[in-house]
Parts: C-alpha cells; sequence; structure tokens
C-alpha cells in the first residue's frame, strides 16, 4: 500500500453558497445551502457549516467542527483549534456550535480532549461576546450569554439561560446551573447553583436572580417557593446537616419542577463544593 498522502474528497458545497474570492476552504469541508464565507476565512477540511451559516470576514475554523444554522461569526474568532492542554496529542475530538448563536470578535472554543468527552459543545441561540473563550471539553446550555473576557476553563458545565458577566473567569470542573447569573471580574471556583446570583473576585453566592426569573416569565408562586427554598438552604436551620434540609424541603415542598430542579442540581455527583453566601 502507498505511502503517499490520500487526496481527501472534493469539497462539498452548496451552489446557493456565497464565498468570497480571497477565502480558502480545503477540500473535504462541507458548505450547506445559503451559507455566507467572508473575506479572508479559512476553513479546514473536517469543517461542517450548516445552511445559512455567516462567517462575516477573516474567522479561523480547524478541527472536526460544526457550526449550525444560521449562526453568525465575527471576525478573527478561531474555532476548532487544538486546545491549549499540553495532554493533547492531536485526538480526533470534536467541537459543535448549535443554530442561532452569535459569536463575536476574537473568541476561542477549543475541542474536547481524551480526557474527558472528547468534545467541547455550545448551544442554540448563544451569544458570545468580544475576547470570551470555551476551553476544551465545556459544555455550553442554550440561551447562554457570555460576555466581554469571559473565560471558561476546561471541563465546564454551563446550563441554559446563564449570563456570565465580563471578565469574568470560571475554574475547571465547575458546574453552574440554569438561569443563574455571574457578576463582572467574578472568579468562580466551585458550583453555582441553578437561578443564583454570585459575584466577587473569590465569587460567593449573593441570593437569587430575581430579575432574570422576572424577565423570563416565572410565576411569583414559583419565585415564593425558590426564596423560601434558597433561605431554608443557606440563612436558616445551619446546624442541620445540608443532606437533611434538603430531604425536609423535598418532602414538605410541592412537587414544582424549577424547585426539584434546584434540589437536584445540589445533590447531584460533582468534584466541587457549592458556592456560598459569605
Amino acid at each position: 500500500m502507498s505511502n503517499l498522502p490520500q487526496k481527501k474528497p472534493s469539497p462539498m458545497i452548496h451552489p446557493t453558497a456565497q464565498i468570497h474570492p480571497t477565502a480558502i476552504i480545503e477540500e473535504g469541508a462541507v458548505i450547506e445551502e445559503n451559507v455566507f464565507i467572508g473575506p479572508y476565512c479559512c476553513i479546514g477540511h473536517q469543517v461542517k457549516l450548516k445552511a445559512n451559516a455567516h462567517l462575516i470576514s477573516h474567522v479561523s475554523l480547524s478541527g472536526d467542527i460544526t457550526i449550525g444554522e444560521r449562526s453568525r461569526v465575527y471576525p478573527f474568532a478561531s474555532l476548532g483549534h487544538p486546545p491549549q492542554d499540553l495532554k493533547y496529542k492531536g485526538e480526533a475530538s470534536k467541537t459543535i456550535i448549535g443554530s442561532d448563536t452569535t459569536i463575536r470578535e476574537y473568541v476561542t472554543v477549543q475541542p474536547g480532549t481524551v480526557g474527558d468527552k472528547m468534545l467541547t459543545q455550545v448551544g442554540n441561540h448563544c451569544l458570545l461576546m468580544v475576547g470570551s473563550h470555551v476551553a476544551h471539553d465545556c459544555i455550553v446550555g442554550n440561551h447562554v450569554v457570555m460576555a466581554n473576557n469571559a473565560t471558561l476553563a476546561g471541563h465546564v458545565e454551563i446550563e441554559d439561560y446563564v449570563i456570565i458577566g465580563g471578565l469574568s473567569a470560571i475554574r475547571q470542573f465547575v458546574r453552574v446551573g440554569a438561569h443563574a447569573i455571574i457578576g463582572g471580574m467574578s472568579g468562580v471556583e466551585k458550583d453555582v447553583i441553578p437561578y443564583g446570583m454570585v459575584k466577587g473576585e473569590r465569587a460567593y453566592l449573593n441570593g437569587l436572580n430575581l430579575v432574570g426569573l422576572k424577565r423570563r416569565g416565572f410565576s411569583s408562586d414559583t419565585i415564593h417557593q425558590l426564596m423560601t427554598v434558597y433561605q431554608n438552604l443557606f440563612e436558616q436551620h445551619q446546624d442541620t446537616p445540608l443532606s437533611e434540609r434538603i430531604q425536609t424541603l423535598k418532602s414538605t415542598t410541592s412537587n414544582d419542577l424549577t424547585v426539584k430542579s434546584l434540589l437536584d442540581f445540589i445533590q447531584a455527583e460533582s468534584k466541587l463544593s457549592l458556592c456560598l453566601p459569605k
């Protein structure tokens, strides 16, 4: 068998795609209908651009990466290139960007590693603002906003509707629950409960994200129940073990799925403890 390099398949480019003549597209890339590729973009041979994806200009895509339908990527974003992990040895890992997601200038998203999921994923309807970073093996949910220069270290899990303030840094293996908000310039070293609000150089829990809950249409009854649960968990009965308080709340609160998701998150297996009030 010949040791000569094998020629890759020809690029699969839909005839409706609009591609600037200065863009470089390697053979093997899959470009679906109505994709727009602006000036000076570089597209690797394993890249898949779904229908109506839009690369403004100067975007660099590498590795096994999929950009979802109608997602927009702005200049100088670098997506799918090898992770900043010294243990990475070129494993065939993946990066997935969902649909209707906006990735602004200088954003970096890097693929998974053999030490974890071999996958980094950003969900649908997300906004990654200028200079934000999603490291290897992170899983980012839907409707997540990362403000300017917010950074996720490896193996971080961000649930749906989370907002991460500018210049914040989230350490490895942290979980951030749905609808939580992280204040700007916060250093998050521990898990953040769903619906919680954290802030600080060494971030601490500072109540519930009440403004966000109201904006997203949570009922007054649900918000009241969450406040009662929060008080029982973090403000009252501190002489009782947390596990006992959780079991008491499960037996005394209603079957509201919002409350259940909060208690289940706290009880789930994790490498880290919870972010607590000061």
